[in-house]
């Protein structure tokens, strides 16, 4: 299991392969849908980010409200294709790593190969164990869109999978090829009911 502490380098996210297991320490940024499109436009116009991108990670969460007494609410990740479209302009400005939950356009795989990022997968539906690895959590920007807001959160130990590397290789490939391979020591018919 590799441990790493953002900011992260190329040369962090080069070792990395699809389906190895890291544990994240430090700093990192919350954004969702609504976020992705203001932080895009913002570049668009030349305008800064909130939170400077380089080397950081971007975990696609929405957290529910916290009770009290708690740092956070649930935090699982949500799907993360929905983010392919804004990927690029931040890929290009230095940032290193996404957290979320299922698998990623072409186009976003291409565009972490050209800027050496890579893309981890987190358990979705266990956001309540996830949020006891949040020790902080704090809205940086955006405020208005509630759950939606980009927050800065320190992470102890938050587990994650490398679903997709520098090298153009995914996980969710890689499963579907490695189930195919198998073979049955048996023969299958399948009947069909007349």
């Amino acid at each position: 299991m590799k441990r790493m502490t953002p900011p992260l380098t190329d040369g962090d996210v080069a070792g990395l392969r699809v389906g190895e297991k890291a544990e994240l320490y430090g700093v990192i940024y919350t954004a969702r849908d609504a976020a992705h499109k203001r932080m895009v436009e913002a570049v668009e116009r030349g305008e800064g980010l909130p939170f400077d991108v380089r080397g950081q990670v971007i975990y696609y969460v929405g957290p529910t409200p916290e009770k009290p007494g708690m740092v956070i609410g649930s935090a699982g990740p949500t799907t993360s294709g929905r983010m392919d479209k804004y990927l690029e302009p931040l890929l290009r400005m230095g940032l290193k790593a996404t957290i979320g939950k299922g698998y990623r356009g072409q186009k976003a795989i291409d565009a972490m190969v050209r800027y050496k990022a890579v893309y981890f997968i987190a358990t979705g539906g266990a956001g309540a164990l996830l949020s006891k690895r949040i020790r902080r959590s704090e809205v940086i920007a955006y405020g208005d869109l509630g759950t939606e807001a980009v927050r800065r959160l320190e992470v102890d130990a938050f587990p994650v999978i490398v679903a997709n590397d520098i090298h153009g290789n995914d996980v969710f490939e890689e499963g579907v090829k490695r189930y195919a391979r198998r073979t049955l020591p048996f023969p299958v018919e399948r009947k069909v009911a007349e």
